[in-house]
C-alpha cells in the first residue's frame, strides 16, 4: 500500500464569511451552513471555513434542530 505524504506546510485559511478576515477554526459542509443559517459565505468548494465566533453563531442558529436529532435518535 502507498502512503500519501501530508503537506509539511500548513495552508493558511481564513475565515469564509464575506467581510472577515480571522484564522480558520473549523470547517463544515457548506450546503449545511449556507442553508441553515443567515451569515453570508463566499466559498464556492464542499467545505466552508469558520472562525470561532462565526461557529458560536452557527452553533446557537442550529442549537433546536441539532438537539432534535439526538432526542430522536434513540
Amino acid at each position: 500500500m502507498k502512503r500519501r505524504r501530508k503537506s509539511k506546510r500548513k495552508k493558511e485559511k481564513t475565515c469564509d464569511v464575506k467581510g472577515c478576515d480571522e484564522d480558520k477554526k473549523k470547517s463544515l459542509p457548506s450546503e449545511k451552513v449556507s442553508k441553515k443559517t443567515e451569515l453570508t459565505i463566499e466559498s464556492s468548494g464542499r467545505k466552508t471555513y469558520l472562525c470561532k465566533e462565526h461557529y458560536k453563531k452557527y452553533k446557537k442558529e442550529t442549537k433546536e434542530e441539532r438537539t432534535t436529532k439526538r432526542l430522536a435518535w434513540d
